[in-house]
């Protein structure tokens, strides 16, 4: 009797990739994976709103801690789901970056984290309400579109990484020095390097190992700093309502629907991104359970004193380098982020990994997704429409905030909180440009554009066979060498037969041209 890798016992009766069960060591071991890749984001949210909210460093704790919580309460919805909650799918949810200035101008305008919380409750609540028409978009998104907003959201990502490899803060002495980068480099070289390895196991956990590996050298050369692990408590419960109960201000709410709207296109986009990556069906029945799993969370999340959830775009990244299609290890993933808010000295661990680690890894994570993008880009038609202008605009367009990010500064807020985030840039624009040449094909020609990409023409020999050295075409006719017209007469006309029958003669038939 033969022995199967641990876990493909289960694999023979797997309808969907996604639905593979690994095992509780292998789901483990993937899951921390994708957590130490989402950390550095996901406590970055909390770190800049309590700074902004003047909170003690205790109350900013508390807030990292409730991040930590609500991304995984709501990544266990997203992965294992329930009737119209959750898409199944290996998406790893946390606090939304997209919310960040909005939330800083609701602070500076003197409404508090009150009202922060009160505006996330009630547009996420309409958010909610909105999921199953938000998610009719699916029939508007074919490849060049979800191969445009993929690889958009890999390039968009490529900054967050350059910045964690310089050290994550611009403001530290060290940030951009070479100790960090050829940190980041390090990493990036073992990543490279066991995923070469041919034992699949270490491979897979390839970014796992580097982080390690990484970490331990800049143990060796005093780049990180494990001694205020045992600061704090080791155990906490996040209270609700502790942070203050939600206060409901009508602009706030206002201003983080607009924010909320941008959550639901970049979701969607990721929901679409990991199908594409896993090979699996996603159509707006899941978009919509994905969708109110996202914003039922961001329901619940200012209770225990967190904000708007999404999911993450970098584990997209973490899921195509590995190959690991399974959402049962997001959902331990989901599980560990659980324990890591309960247990905020776990925390205190894994927030001591450099962030120039994280950066190495980085690179190759959010690089992958463009290339998934890339690589659905590759199976679009490019011959005689106009896809090529919708994938460059949009692509371009995408670019401007992360190329630019004060260009939209003097733009009304709104059109600033959409259009600043690249992902959402990019989506509106495929998905508009998709419309206008792909669905609204009035005024359409085969060559409408210098861009379009034309067929290749091919005559076959018995299509020239009867043409003379020197023939030649002018203004729809055929003339010889000596300047006489040769006439062309059509397939069915008494000439033509007479032709077929006098193969001598020189006129040439009507025919439409064959490929081959």
């Amino acid at each position: 009797m033969t022995t199967t890798p641990h876990g493909a016992a289960h694999r023979h009766d797997v309808k969907r990739p996604e639905d593979e069960y690994l095992g509780i060591g292998p789901s483990i071991a993937y899951g921390l994976q994708h957590v130490l890749t989402m950390y550095g984001g996901i406590v970055a949210v909390p770190l800049i709103i309590g700074q902004a909210a003047g909170l003690p460093p205790a109350e900013i704790g508390v807030l990292i801690a409730a991040a930590l919580f609500m991304g995984g309460l709501a990544t266990l919805v997203q992965t294992i789901g329930g009737p119209f909650f959750g898409c199944q799918l290996p998406l790893v949810q946390g606090v939304s970056f997209a919310s960040v200035a909005t939330m800083i101008a609701i602070i500076a305008s003197g409404g508090g984290l009150p009202t922060v919380f009160g505006a996330v409750i009630a547009s996420a609540i309409i958010g909610f309400l909105i999921a199953p028409i938000f998610s009719k978009v699916i029939k508007f998104l074919p490849p060049v579109v979800t191969g445009t907003i993929i690889t958009t959201i890999g390039l968009t990502l490529m900054p967050v990484a350059a910045h964690w490899a310089m050290g994550g803060d611009s403001g530290a002495e060290d940030f951009g020095s070479m100790a960090n980068i050829g940190l980041a480099a390090l990493t990036l070289a073992l990543v490279l390097m066991l995923s070469k390895i041919g034992v699949a196991a270490v491979s897979r956990l390839s970014i796992l190992l580097a982080m390690v590996i990484g970490t331990l050298f800049a143990v060796l050369v005093g780049m990180a700093d494990f001694s205020q692990i045992g600061d704090g408590p080791i155990f906490a419960f996040p209270v609700p309502f502790s942070l203050g109960v939600p206060v409901f201000d009508i602009a706030a709410i206002i201003s983080m629907l607009i924010v909320v709207i941008v959550i639901l296109t970049e979701t969607t986009a990721d929901i679409i991104a990991v199908g594409e990556i896993v090979d699996t069906k996603v159509d707006s029945k899941r978009i919509a359970d994905g969708l109110r799993a996202d914003m039922g969370s961001s329901i619940i999340a200012p209770i225990f004193g967190s904000f708007t959830q999404s999911a993450f775009a970098q584990n997209v990244g973490l899921v195509a380098v590995t190959g690991v299609k399974s959402r049962y290890v997001v959902a331990a993933g989901g599980v560990i982020l659980v324990l890591l808010g309960l247990l905020p000295v776990m925390g205190r661990v894994v927030a001591s990994v450099p962030t120039a680690v994280l950066g190495g890894a980085g690179i190759v994570l959010f690089g992958t997704v463009a290339a998934s993008g890339i690589r659905t880009l590759a199976k679009v038609d490019y011959q005689n429409n106009m896809n090529l202008v919708i994938v460059a605009t949009s692509i371009s367009f995408g670019m401007i905030p992360i190329a630019a990010p004060s260009f939209y500064e003097h733009f009304p807020t709104w059109f600033e909180t959409i259009f600043h985030s690249g992902i959402s840039s990019a989506a509106i624009m495929a998905i508009l440009l998709n419309l206008l040449f792909n669905h609204l094909k009035a005024g359409n020609t085969d060559q409408s554009s210098v861009f379009v990409a034309g067929s290749n023409r091919i005559l076959c020999a018995r299509d020239v066979s009867v043409l003379n050295h020197g023939d030649h075409f002018l203004d729809g006719k055929l003339f010889d060498a000596e300047g006489e017209e040769v006439p062309i007469v059509a397939d069915d006309s008494p000439q033509a037969q007479e032709i077929g029958e006098r193969p001598e003669e020189r006129e040439i038939v009507d025919r439409p041209v064959s490929a081959g």
